[in-house]
């Protein structure tokens, strides 16, 4: 496995990494999950992430490391814990940390994410929104000294955003999900170069866009659901033309795909079994893809440079009559922008 050194950390971590969301009870239970991990680290794989936000993954994952002795890199986050969570609350920040470290058997969190950092109404990090700033800056910073973490992170899904918080220039490690993929490219504009600038450390995640680029949906794409719009639908069909041209796995091109960015340092997975890791090292073992592919890719990412406006988070190709289509609008509920829906209800609002 190919190790490249997370930005100005300096930590060698392997290109390939391992998202511990499936390492939990959404997973297929823990003997599966412990087979996976184990044989993620023996092909290479040194860097595990998890969040308290992911069920019982820190839990798991915890048990599966717990026999384990080569040396790890370990990531997790801040955010949703304990409920109802208070993103202002110092005190109850430490304490979430305190559970991440005995749930990991760990003494020490190599990274340590500020969970969601670009989404308000989700976790209301921010006093001072402009300056990144909020008492969870306060709380990083006091673990770090107390020597309890080794660096810190933000971990969001968002472009501009994240692009903001990155320029606060308070944090070594980005991880950056949703935005960055064989077709989706939104986070090449701000997010990435904005890490460059900084020297971070850059985690992809969701290279497979949750899924809908982890397999084929041929049927679903050519019947166009209500919510697929028609520049992602003749994308999708012009990706699919490629794959069949080139003979390329779906799972292979967009992995390598990932893996060709020199500015990605390491691009997270998230198996369920052991099989899936092994597949997943089968295809960075290729190494980055022919010039030509990438051209192509380039040009069909481009048919779609920005998501459509409403275009669904996650595409939901495997199931779409599942989805009804967009929820309230901000303005139209009159949702206070930059307030968590706890922090609202505290305050009496509705």
């Amino acid at each position: 496995m190919q190790m490249r050194v997370l930005g100005k950390t300096d930590i060698a971590v392997s290109a390939l990494s391992f998202g511990s969301l499936f390492t939990s009870r959404l997973g297929p239970g823990i003997e599966e999950s412990r087979r996976a991990v184990h044989r993620a680290i023996d092909l290479g794989i040194n860097y595990f992430d998890t969040a308290p936000a992911y069920a019982n993954s820190e839990e798991t994952l915890g048990e599966c490391l717990s026999d384990i002795r080569t040396l790890l890199v370990i990531s997790t986050k801040l955010g949703g814990r304990p409920q109802p969570f208070d993103a202002q609350d110092k005190r109850r920040l430490v304490s979430s940390f305190e559970e991440s470290l005995r749930l990991l058997h760990r003494d020490v969190i190599d990274i340590l994410f500020i969970h969601e950092p670009d989404r308000p109404q989700q976790y209301a990090w921010w006093t001072n929104p402009e300056e990144t700033y909020g008492p969870v800056i306060e709380v990083l910073d006091d673990l770090k000294r107390r020597g309890l973490i080794r660096f810190t992170g933000l971990g969001g899904t968002t472009c501009a955003e994240m692009a903001h918080c990155i320029r606060s220039n308070r944090f070594d490690v980005v991880l950056t999900a949703f935005n960055y993929s064989a077709l989706f490219r939104e986070a090449a504009h701000e997010v990435l170069p904005a890490a460059k600038e900084r020297r971070m450390g850059v985690v992809l995640g969701s290279a497979l866009q949750q899924g809908a680029l982890g397999r084929r949906f041929d049927d679903v794409v050519q019947q166009k659901p209500a919510w697929l719009s028609q520049p992602r639908q003749q994308q999708l069909l012009a990706f699919y033309r490629l794959l069949d041209e080139s003979g390329l796995n779906i799972v292979e091109l967009c992995l390598r795909f990932a893996l060709s960015d020199p500015e990605i340092h390491t691009v997270l997975i998230g198996p369920k079994t052991a099989a899936h890791v092994e597949a997943s090292v089968a295809a960075a073992e290729k190494g980055p893809l022919p010039a030509d592919i990438m051209g192509r890719l380039d040009e069909i990412a481009a048919m779609v440079p920005f998501r459509p406006f409403e275009e669904p988070m996650i595409l939901p190709l495997n199931n779409p009559q599942g989805y009804w289509g967009p929820g309230i609008a901000n303005l139209g509920a009159g949702a206070p922008v930059g307030k968590s829906l706890a922090r609202r209800a505290s305050e009496g609002e509705p």
